[in-house]
């Protein structure tokens, strides 16, 4: 078994353990503050990791250019928006219908190469790309009646726009935190992927610290009250990343983030056991056609 096979898996079920405590905790902090705990508790872990990883281990320092800046920027403000756009979804629809929604990243990704950078599609993957975007008006619909009325509701209604816009802002953070970590000219994968993930962390938090002191200072003060769920968020959120971040490294990021739809696994268990949430037929058979879509766009 290739190296990054298992540990997509553990970036996979530490996401959803990280989504899960996200959305206990929103009802407390907010959007925004249960968005920034994934980052203000989690950078310390990761400058962490990179000093056993440099003093422990003694593998060197890389040296970041321009073009990992670049990267890192671009990355790590999609994946704020997008967490927050997740989070948010979280509240109006259930936590696995939510997450559903989310894994429409791969199948986005694969259109934006298609329209910018003129990848060619070939006919198994133009129906795989179908299939999910059939799962996907299937969980829009899934409570309301069949008409063509609600069909296009479900195609360009809030819901399903607020969705497919977080996942698009996935596949750009995913694109750009590989990109990053390739540009760095470092001594393994594992440490190039260790301070990509610090210096996004960093900026994330910094940025997002600004952010609240200008909105709304009292989110902050939150979010040092409910130190002990926030830091549980940090931490299934930075091993997470580091996961994420070192199988994009060793593989490209349609495969990685293909296998990674295992999630979905974890997260209808999480909903059944933890939120007592229940999905009804429709719903159920919506996020397994997205599933299907994207591993016949993979094996396409």
């Amino acid at each position: 078994m290739e190296l990054w096979i298992p540990i997509t898996i553990a970036a996979a079920f530490c996401q959803n353990l990280r989504s899960a405590l996200q959305k206990h905790l929103q009802g407390s902090l907010g959007t925004r503050g249960a968005s920034f705990v994934r980052f203000g508790y989690g950078f310390p872990l990761a400058v962490i990791y990179v000093l056993v990883l440099h003093f422990g281990v003694g593998y060197a320092l890389p040296s970041p250019d321009l073009e990992f800046v670049f990267w890192v920027v671009l990355g790590g403000l999609a994946q704020i928006f997008a967490t927050m756009l997740l989070v948010y979804l979280f509240s109006l629809r259930n936590f696995a219908v939510g997450t559903a929604y989310s894994k429409t990243e791969p199948v986005q990704a694969a259109i934006f190469g298609f329209i910018i950078l003129g990848d060619k599609l070939t006919t198994g993957g133009i129906v795989a790309i179908i299939v999910g975007v059939i799962g996907v008006m299937m969980i829009s619909m899934a409570n309301l009646p069949l008409s063509w009325r609600n069909l296009g509701t479900a195609m360009v209604g809030r819901i399903a726009l607020i969705g497919m816009a977080s996942g698009g802002l996935f596949a750009i953070a995913s694109i750009s935190f590989r990109s990053a970590s390739l540009s760095l000219n470092g001594p393994n994968s594992i440490m190039q992927a260790a301070v990509t993930l610090t210096c996004v962390t960093i900026f994330q938090t910094v940025f997002m610290l600004i952010w609240m002191l200008w909105k709304d200072k009292r989110e902050i003060v939150q979010v040092v009250r409910t130190w002990r769920s926030s830091a549980l968020v940090g931490l299934a959120g930075v091993v997470g990343s580091a996961c994420w971040f070192t199988a994009m490294t060793l593989q490209q990021v349609a495969y990685v983030k293909a296998l990674g739809q295992i999630e979905l696994i974890f997260t209808f268990a999480s909903s059944y056991f933890l939120f007592h949430e229940r999905l009804n037929r429709m719903e159920l058979w919506g996020c397994l056609l997205i599933v299907c879509g994207i591993l016949g766009l993979l094996m396409s």
